[in-house]
C-alpha cells in the first residue's frame, strides 16, 4: 500500500491527512495548524516524507475539537482540557464561554439596534419634504460638545477628530451623527456665518460613560433641504421668517445636521442636511 495512502503500522489503521481532512470535512491546512500548536498532533510521522498519519483513536479526539470549535471555544482553552481531560475543567470552560455568548449576543443587539437608527434617518432623509418648514417635538438627545467659533469654510474634519481625541469615543459612532450650532446670538442677527460649537449625538447603544451635555426636549422649528452646510443660509433665512411670521421666538441655539453627507455617498446631489431651531 502506498505510504499517501491508508496503511496500518503496529496492527493500527492509519490515515493520511488528506483522508483525515476528507472524513471530517476540514481543511489539511487546519489539521497542520493543530498538529504545530499541539491540539491534535499525528499518530505516527514518517521520517523520510514527513507525512503526518492519524489514526482511530485521535477521531474521539478530533470530535471534541470540532465541537468546542463549533461552540467557539479558543484552541487555548480546548487544548487545556484535552491535556487534563476532568469534567470539572469542562464545566468551567463551558461557564466561561456562556458568559462570552451572552456578551456577544448584547453586543450584536446593539449593533443591530444601531444600523435600524441609521437606516431609519436615512430613510427619514430620503423621503422627507425639503424646504418646508415644519415644527414638531424633539425628545432630548445627549451630545459630546466641542465649543468653538468655526466658520462655514473650515474643514470639519480635524474639529471632529479633537473631540475623539479628548473624549476616546469609536471613531465608527460618528457617521451620520457630527452636528454644528449657530448662536442664539447670531441668528437673531440673521448672520450664519460662523458656528458657535460642533458636537456628536451619542445613542444609548454607544455605550459612552461621559455623556454630561445634552440638548434639551422641546418643540423645534426645523427645516430639510438637499446641501450641506455650506447652503444652509437661505434655509435659515426660511426660518427666521417663519418664526416672525408665526409670533415664535429663539429659544437657544440651532441645530445642523447633515443626515446623508460624504461618508454615504459621493453624489453631492444627494446630500441631506436638517436645521433646527429652538422656539
Amino acid at each position: 500500500m502506498s505510504d499517501k495512502n491508508c496503511k496500518e503500522v503496529g496492527k493500527k489503521t492509519l490515515f493520511t491527512i488528506g483522508e483525515m481532512a476528507r472524513l471530517f470535512h476540514m481543511n489539511i491546512r487546519t489539521l497542520r495548524y493543530y498538529d504545530e500548536i499541539g491540539v491534535l498532533k499525528p499518530e505516527y510521522v514518517n521520517e523520510e516524507t514527513n507525512y503526518r498519519y492519524y489514526s482511530t483513536v485521535q477521531f474521539e479526539r478530533l470530535n471534541t475539537i470540532k465541537y468546542l470549535r463549533a461552540l467557539d471555544v479558543p484552541l487555548e482553552k480546548i487544548l487545556i482540557f484535552l491535556n487534563e481531560k476532568e469534567v470539572s475543567t469542562i464545566l468551567s470552560i463551558f461557564e466561561e464561554q456562556r458568559e462570552r455568548v451572552l456578551k456577544k449576543r448584547e453586543q450584536l443587539s446593539r449593533i443591530e439596534k444601531k444600523i435600524t437608527n441609521r437606516m431609519e434617518q436615512i430613510e427619514a432623509a430620503l423621503t422627507a419634504p425639503y424646504g418646508q418648514v415644519i415644527v414638531k417635538q424633539i425628545p432630548q438627545r445627549e451630545i459630546v460638545l466641542l465649543e468653538k467659533k468655526i466658520t462655514r469654510e473650515e474643514d470639519l474634519e480635524p474639529l471632529i477628530r479633537d473631540i475623539s481625541k479628548k473624549t476616546y469615543l469609536d471613531d465608527a459612532i460618528f457617521l451620520g451623527k457630527v452636528g454644528v450650532s449657530v448662536s442664539q446670538e447670531d441668528l437673531k442677527n440673521g448672520e450664519f456665518k460662523y458656528f458657535s460649537s460642533i458636537f456628536v449625538i451619542l445613542e444609548d447603544e454607544d455605550d459612552f460613560m461621559n455623556k454630561d451635555v445634552v440638548l434639551q426636549e422641546g418643540v423645534y422649528a426645523t427645516v430639510r433641504y438637499r446641501g450641506t452646510h455650506e447652503e444652509a443660509s437661505s434655509y435659515y433665512a426660511m426660518l427666521l421668517n417663519y418664526l416672525m411670521d408665526s409670533g415664535l421666538h429663539i429659544k437657544g441655539d440651532s441645530i445642523e445636521i447633515t443626515m446623508i453627507d460624504a461618508g454615504m455617498t459621493n453624489d453631492h446631489n444627494q446630500y441631506v442636511t436638517e436645521l433646527q431651531i429652538p422656539i
